[in-house]
């Protein structure tokens, strides 16, 4: 049995802080699975990652210190189950707009009697160990994204179906879906957030939300136990572009001091 932070601070109330993998290499999942985070994810819905792309990601998260969480590309037993096998501790599903499709990503994630998922823990298995289904459904997190109009409209529903161990703001599309300026922190914004929170705690649910270093302390004071605080390729974007404007600075005469403490590896 590994350690399992998400699972542990989810059921302690603690923060739980996260990084995000879009770039498809195990280079990369490395090196955030050793930055001292409490989870990462591999982001399987939007950009060039596919699934042999996961399970080596998967495989150099394993072991280092965070959970292992996968969000799949759809609500579906395979794309879930697939995950799991793997070696995901935990799936982010998205685009969970009822209770009913919450409940189907319940079933997915759990053996029977308590869901339908099929038994065949392929790489997971060998590395949690012998007690991985015994322990299965009691430890791995099942978490529905929260991100349209619809779920807010049945959030109450979807946080009292059994199973559900968090939730997952996906705040971009829940602004769209809003009619909110995309990337603008308004009170429309907010008030969803709060609404979010607030129902979580009534049902018992963490709630988590995708954030950046700027915005964890106000996600943290709102109530957001599960928050992901950075991502491989906006990070890597933030740094090159920094870099690349300081050398220009620096070339065209302008007396500006070199940045500290960062690397071009």
């Amino acid at each position: 049995m590994l350690p399992n932070p998400l699972l542990e601070k989810c059921r302690t109330g603690q923060p739980a802080l996260g990084g995000w993998l879009s770039i498809p290499t195990p280079v990369t999942a490395e090196a955030m699975a050793s930055c001292g985070l409490d989870y990462v994810v591999v982001d399987r819905q939007h950009g060039p990652v596919g699934f042999a792309d996961t399970v080596g990601m998967l495989a150099a998260v394993t072991g280092r210190g965070p959970t292992p969480v996968v969000r799949t590309p759809e609500n579906t037993p395979a794309a879930i189950s697939t995950a799991l096998d793997a070696g995901a501790m935990a799936v982010i599903v998205p685009l969970v707009n009822s209770a009913a499709e919450a409940a189907a990503a319940v079933a997915s994630c759990r053996y029977p009697p308590d869901g339908h998922r099929s038994y065949g823990p392929s790489r997971v298995g060998p590395v949690e160990g012998a007690d991985y289904f015994e322990r299965a459904n009691r430890d791995v997190l099942c978490i529905p994204m929260v991100e349209t109009r619809a779920a807010l409209d049945d959030l109450d529903n979807i946080l009292s179906v059994p199973g559900v161990d968090a939730v997952y703001v996906g705040p971009s599309d829940l602004a769209i879906s809003l009619g909110l300026p995309l990337g603008d922190e308004t009170q429309g914004l907010w008030d969803a957030l709060d609404a979010i929170v607030e129902g979580c705690r009534r049902h018992g649910v963490v709630p988590g939300i995708q954030a950046t270093p700027s915005l964890v302390r106000d996600r943290w004071e709102r109530g957001f136990q599960m928050i992901t605080v950075i991502s491989d390729l906006s990070g890597l974007r933030t740094l090159l572009s920094r870099s690349a404007a300081e050398a220009r600075r620096l070339v065209s005469g302008e007396d500006a001091e070199p940045e500290r403490g960062e690397s071009i590896y």
